[in-house]
């Protein structure tokens, strides 16, 4: 494993903060990296990811897919030789049962259908 295979990343937060830089191997999935992203989640945020599902990861204007690794995922173009990778992180907001059971009676009383087409 020579050094110069590991893509060093770090990871900003919406509120400019950033987790990181680390290095990985071009070999690591990105559904790997949200879970390390979970686990390295800063504990004095209001909220936080639960699962990786609640996380998307940006690089370059793309949306990279769960499945792929970071081998795949690389647009050279977008890369400085030597450079660390910023990646975006983007996070779902949390979603209480309150504020969704809310939202289904707001529309009920706007008088659209109610119709379910399968």
């Amino acid at each position: 494993m020579a050094a110069k295979e590991l893509i060093e990343i770090k990871f900003r937060l919406a509120d400019g903060s950033d987790i990181g830089p680390n290095k990985y191997m071009p070999n690591t999935r990105v559904d790997t990296l949200k879970e390390k992203i979970i686990a390295q989640w800063p504990k004095d945020k209001d909220y936080g990811p639960k699962t990786i599902n609640d996380v998307k990861l940006i690089n370059a204007g793309r949306i990279l897919e769960n499945s792929k690794t970071l081998g795949e995922s690389r647009l050279p173009v977008a890369e400085v030789p030597g450079g660390v990778i910023t990646m975006h992180v983007v996070v779902r907001p949390p979603m209480n049962e309150k504020s969704s059971d809310k939202l289904q009676d707001d529309s009920l009383k706007k008088g659209g259908c109610g119709c379910t087409i399968l």
